[in-house]
């Protein structure tokens, strides 16, 4: 099979992601596992270098060499798009692509609650996507900036690496900026951003304290400001961004996240019981009281304020998998799986 081949069948089968490892069988992630689909048939690192450099463009492939590491974004011919990595294994190159949905998702489709709704319609603070790798950040991100360029009159610039979804102008015009092609840097991209007369930013990943600390900043200067991190919980969440920074800034920076934090959206995909996967998610609303907790360094008392603010539009990551268990989305094995106390899911039902 040729690597377009393999692209092709993964859109088919509807993978998540394709694995392309010297030594190896093709492996492509569907509904969360790793399946080889040709299991006798063993790629040698020649052929897979074949492959990759297939794809890349001169300066790219020199890009590579030189780096040892690359993301792009790719166009199948039959228009299915990827987001790619390329790597190197114990001196053999290897492939990971994340396969990119052509159709931007609504909130609706992804089953967002109206405090969501509620969020994208903001006029400034900082909103995070949080979770682990192929949780769903990325199509999270996009139905909250595809809700806004359809309701709202906005200027929407996104700093991506590499580009995913491809938004076009709506109600809002949409400037979309590759790391590499567009910008040198995030930290560049993020400096400049105010002079382009944004009403909302999104920056694909908060990747390191310069991000992280441009990205806090953009929020406090009167702007909607959306990004991803990959933190398990709302409360980790905020304690990954505080210990970011050395000591003598983290007082500075708890007072910053006080006041311009928003909202932290925190998810992980669950298996469904008649086949595929969903979100079930964790969602923190920065209330006074949480506020409060963050400026007074009380982190670890935020999972409460969580559980027992749902009338402020908060959700617990348990009380959304009882949920889910209660109306036949998801098994009870499922559930428990992922829930901070199993014992509690046959405590009460959810109706």
């Amino acid at each position: 099979m040729t690597i377009q081949e393999i692209f092709k069948l993964a859109a088919e089968k509807n993978a998540s992601d394709v694995h392309l490892v010297a030594n190896a069988a093709v492996l492509l992630r569907i509904d969360g596992e790793l399946v080889e689909i040709e299991p006798k048939k063993i790629l040698s690192a020649e052929e897979i270098e074949k492959m990759i450099l297939s794809l890349l463009t001169e300066e790219q492939k020199q890009r590579f060499i030189n780096d040892k590491e690359l993301d792009f974004s790719y166009e199948n011919k039959d228009e299915t798009r990827f987001r790619v990595n390329l790597l190197y294994d114990r001196g053999n190159m290897g492939l990971v692509a994340r396969v990119i949905t052509e159709v931007i998702p609504t909130l609706e489709d992804l089953g967002m609650p109206k405090v969501v709704y509620d969020l994208a319609n903001l006029q400034q603070g900082l909103i995070l996507v949080t979770g682990p790798t192929g949780c769903g950040k990325s199509t999270t991100l996009a139905a909250m900036i595809n809700y806004i360029n359809q309701n709202r009159n906005c200027s929407i610039i996104t700093l991506e690496d590499p580009i995913e979804f491809m938004f076009e102008h709506n109600r809002s015009t949409i400037t979309q900026r590759q790391l590499g092609t567009d910008m040198v840097s995030f930290g560049q991209g993020l400096k400049h951003v105010l002079r382009q007369d944004p009403n909302v930013i999104m920056v694909g990943e908060m990747r390191d304290l310069e991000t992280i600390g441009a990205t806090i900043t953009l929020a406090e200067t009167g702007h909607l400001v959306l990004a991803t991190l990959h933190t398990y919980s709302a409360a980790q969440t905020i304690d990954r961004i505080i210990d970011i920074f050395p000591p003598y800034q983290q007082t500075q920076v708890r007072m910053q996240l006080s006041v311009t934090l928003a909202a932290v959206i925190s998810q992980r995909l669950v298996n469904k019981i008649k086949g595929g996967r969903m979100a079930a998610r964790e969602i923190l609303i920065n209330t006074p009281a949480v506020s409060n907790l963050i400026r007074e360094n009380k982190i670890a008392q935020i999972k409460t304020v969580i559980e027992t603010s749902s009338k402020d539009g908060m959700v617990s990551l348990d009380h959304d998998l009882k949920k889910l268990y209660d109306t036949k989305i998801i098994s009870k094995e499922t559930a428990q799986a992922h829930m901070n106390n199993p014992e509690l899911l046959e405590k009460f039902r959810i109706i």
